[in-house]
């Protein structure tokens, strides 16, 4: 049309434009754009609105944005164009905002108009917007079977599903979104009953059956206690022809994994599979995951790429999501590269999570700096990875860059950078981020405040750290346990138990989290009267299984000196953990069972458990405690060459406690002279205190000279050093030492006991 000369209309640009939009080549749609504006048509609403659409869709909605605001425009196409752009680019607060301005002005809104922003509603799950919307939807007479679905799926998002059916139930006309809506409701409130009736109803009725029906209806049945329904819906499935649809054997084959059935995913993933359809075989990949079958997702994803499946950002994004390997994350990473979505902020995000988890940070940050457009979840993402992997002030300082960068961090990005100003114990820090969650008016928010009392607590501030958790709304348990353990770590054991007890008799849950933090006030306590009533709590609530729980019911035991119970609380942990193993090794150590000790790391090794730092120092002190001088050499040097572990100044120490029990103190002043790090006051007291047992004056002058320069406030130093001279009968030297305290304003503590 255009090389024979005829000249385009709106009507032209405006339908050439729609069939760029359809066909995802905006580059065309740009090329057709330039043309309609040097032909005049820069202000047409209908050419705009196009053009807008095609920006939209293709996930361009900046330039949707700015095409919108380059005329001023007076066309309620280009509105409902926009607006509805935003909404499904996710962009619902700007959606909000544009909706604000259009009723500003003289224009207004139609059932278009409607339906779009009361999704933006239900997505941001703004009720009082949404009912005023609601409102001037029923005063304009505005409702049509579009807009009364909004009206219900808006009640449903914002779990009123009474409200929802009595909108549903009003509705003149019902179609199969409005009912997919209802049972969708359901089943995102976890009310599978109702959502299979109304799937009951809907087919009674002889109402059209779509898709979305179906995998909501799926979804309902992926519990537990509901396999026979499931076998029953999947049978309807067949029976009904929907079982080549992609989506639904993708939903079916999550359904079984997530009811124990991983083999019916497999025999549904082997109907399904052939349909070549990457969202079914992901979704076989995230059951192979959630199974501890990470061999098998390996394996599919090969067949994958075996038969040329083009895996797009979502799949990408999912199978990311649910794989912890990191072999697997790096294979899966140059298929990005090569593909180019290594700069989609969905599959960055992803992979630099799936960096961080494995704690490779260093690839993470990498992946990170190439994402061309970072959202509020890649930064949390790098932030969270950073803080939970030791390096806190690289979070901190990458917070700060994404200010400068004027992007705004959301809950869960202020979270993870009050967890690294938590574990640099940076009370300043804290501080600003908390005057900066108020300003942006989530300072009372429940994450927020859970990560508020938590970084108050670490610091020690737990006036702040009980102020936060007064003002909250909603008092979850994050915030109820941060703040227990809070107390428990400042030694303010009671007022942890009282806060504890509140929670019992206010019937509120109590998590895993809760009960280690009261079982650490309980040890610090030492009332193992207290400490027998928690652990009859415990196992009747079903938590003396727990990792974490029964990890801390063994330190518990341990601190109130009882081994046996220890040993006890152990074994009842279902898989215990490298904290629970190394607890269980340093209370051997602690009571003097140091074969136990060493018996029970070597069974931890057989179980494929890797030893950390703390497991090493239980291991050399129960070397220590049994006289094994040349096996404790042998596991401090297997520290670096076999784990990669760097001694520190507690393995050395436990070193030279052993070398000091057997009689070795020459030995251990070599042993202190040649070690790679300049030896501390714990280093040079624990050879002091060989030296006072053994009589020996000369080194242990030495040792309490070395101890006195490093630390001059030690009361400790003195007094062995000056019960090592009295018991050689040099009383001169006594004198002096005593002289030398009261010189440097040492004072010794006055020795208590509970007989």
């Amino acid at each position: 049309m255009h090389s024979l000369g005829f000249e385009p209309n709106e009507i032209t640009y405006g339908s050439v434009l729609s069939a760029c939009t359809a066909f995802q080549v905006p580059i065309f749609g740009k090329q057709v754009y330039s043309l309609a504006m040097k032909n005049g048509f820069f202000s047409n609403g209908y050419v705009r609105a196009g053009m807008i659409d095609l920006f939209s869709k293709n996930c361009s909605f900046e330039d949707a944005l700015r095409v919108f605001h380059d005329v001023f425009c007076e066309n309620v196409v280009c509105w409902n164009a926009i607006i509805s752009g935003a909404v499904k680019n996710g962009e619902n607060r700007v959606a909000l905002d544009l909706f604000h301005e259009m009723c500003c002005g003289s224009f207004l809104p139609n059932s278009y108009t409607f339906s779009s922003i009361l999704g933006a509603c239900a997505a941001l799950e703004e009720l009082d917007v949404g009912k005023g919307v609601q409102g001037w939807v029923i005063k304009c007479g505005a409702g049509d079977v579009f807009v009364e679905t909004a009206i219900v799926d808006l009640y449903a998002k914002c779990g009123l599903m009474g409200e929802a059916v009595e909108e549903f139930l009003q509705m003149p006309i019902r179609n199969v979104v409005s009912w997919t809506t209802v049972i969708s409701g359901f089943v995102q409130t976890d009310d599978s009953t109702c959502a299979l009736k109304f799937f009951k109803d809907m087919r009674e009725l002889g109402v059209e059956i779509n898709n979305y029906t179906v995998t909501s209806v799926v979804t309902a049945c992926a519990k537990l206690a509901m396999i026979e329904e499931a076998i029953q819906v999947h049978s309807w499935i067949l029976k009904a022809g929907f079982y080549s649809d992609a989506a639904v054997g993708a939903a079916l084959i999550n359904m079984y994994s997530k009811i124990g059935e991983f083999d019916l995913s497999m025999l549904v993933f082997k109907d399904v599979g052939s349909l070549k359809n990457p969202v079914v075989w992901v979704a076989m990949i995230s059951a192979s995951a959630q199974n501890q079958n990470p061999g098998e997702a390996l394996e599919i994803f090969r067949k994958m790429l075996q038969e040329s499946l083009r895996l797009d950002k979502f799949c990408i994004s999912s199978l990311l999501s649910v794989i912890g390997c990191l072999n697997l994350g790096r294979q899966i990473h140059c298929y990005t590269l090569k593909t180019g979505l290594v700069s989609d902020v969905s599959v960055g995000s992803a992979l630099l999570t799936t960096y961080s988890k494995s704690g490779s940070l260093e690839e993470s940050h990498k992946v990170f700096e190439q994402i061309l457009e970072r959202d509020n979840v890649s930064w949390a993402s790098m932030i969270a990875g950073f803080a939970e992997h030791g390096c806190a002030d690289q979070a901190i300082k990458l917070f700060g860059e994404m200010l400068l960068e004027e992007i705004v961090p959301d809950q869960m990005t202020l979270t993870a950078t009050l967890t690294a100003c938590s574990a640099l114990r940076s009370l300043q820090k804290g501080k600003e981020i908390h005057g900066y969650a108020l300003r942006i008016g989530v300072g009372k928010d429940v994450v927020v405040g859970g990560a508020l009392v938590t970084m108050y607590s670490k610091c020690g501030t737990l006036e702040l750290a009980k102020s936060v958790f007064d003002m909250l709304p909603q008092k979850d348990q994050v915030a109820r346990s941060s703040l227990i353990s809070g107390y428990a770590q400042n030694g303010y054991i009671e007022k942890a138990l009282m806060l504890f007890f509140d929670m019992l008799m206010a019937d509120l849950a109590i998590d895993s989290f809760t009960v280690s933090s009261v079982l650490g006030a309980i040890a610090l306590l030492n009332r193992s009267d207290i400490g027998t009533q928690m652990h009859a709590l415990i196992a009747k609530m079903g938590l003396d299984s727990d990792i974490s729980v029964g990890s801390s019911l063994v330190t518990m035991y341990s601190k109130c000196g009882s081994i046996e119970e220890c040993r006890k609380a152990f074994d009842q942990i279902e898989k215990p953990d490298l904290i629970g193993w190394t607890a269980m090794i340093v209370s051997y150590a602690q009571h003097g069972k140091g074969t136990e000790a060493l018996r029970l790391y070597d069974l931890m090794r057989k179980e494929g458990i890797k030893p950390d730092s703390v497991t090493f120092v239980g291991v050399l002190s129960a070397c220590s405690h049994n006289g094994l001088v040349e096996e404790a050499y042998i596991h401090l040097n297997s520290m670096a060459k076999d784990h990669g572990i760097e001694p520190g100044y507690r393995h050395y120490a436990c070193m030279i406690d052993l070398l000091g029990r057997s009689g070795r103190l020459k030995e251990a002043e070599s042993f202190i002279n040649d070690i790679p790090i300049k030896p501390d006051a714990l280093v040079w007291g624990t050879l002091l205190a060989a030296c006072k047992v053994h009589g020996d004056i000369e080194l242990g002058k030495l040792a309490a000279k070395k101890v006195m320069e490093l630390e001059p406030c030690d009361a400790g130093a003195y007094v062995s050093f000056s019960n090592i001279c009295a018991d050689v009968g040099q009383w001169e030297e006594v004198l002096k030492i005593r002289s030398l305290m009261k010189g440097t304003g040492v004072k010794k503590e006055p020795g208590w006991s509970f007989v």
